[in-house]
C-alpha cells in the first residue's frame, strides 16, 4: 500500500479535511502534535487505533501538499 492510500477525503467527515483513512484524525491534527514536540510513539499512544503507517502517511501527505503550491512569502507578509 502506498503512503497516500492511508489518507482519505470525504466531504461528509471532518468537513472534508484530509484524514487518516477509517478514522476521524485529520492530517492537521497529526502535524499539530509533531509541531508541539510529540514523537510518533506519543501520537500512537494518544490515538491507539492509529498505525505507524497512517501517521507517516499524514506526514507524507502534508509534505506533498506543501510542494503543490509556491507561495511568495515576501509578498504574503
Amino acid at each position: 500500500m502506498e503512503p497516500l492510500d492511508h489518507i482519505d477525503i470525504d466531504p461528509a467527515i471532518m468537513g472534508g479535511r484530509p484524514r487518516i483513512r477509517g478514522t476521524r484524525v485529520t492530517v492537521g491534527t497529526v502535524l499539530g502534535l509533531f509541531a508541539a514536540g510529540k514523537r510518533e510513539e506519543d501520537v500512537l499512544e494518544l490515538y491507539p487505533y492509529l498505525t505507524a503507517e497512517g501517521v507517516r502517511a499524514a506526514l507524507a501527505y502534508a509534505a506533498w501538499r506543501v510542494e503543490e503550491t509556491d507561495v511568495d512569502l515576501m509578498r504574503a507578509s
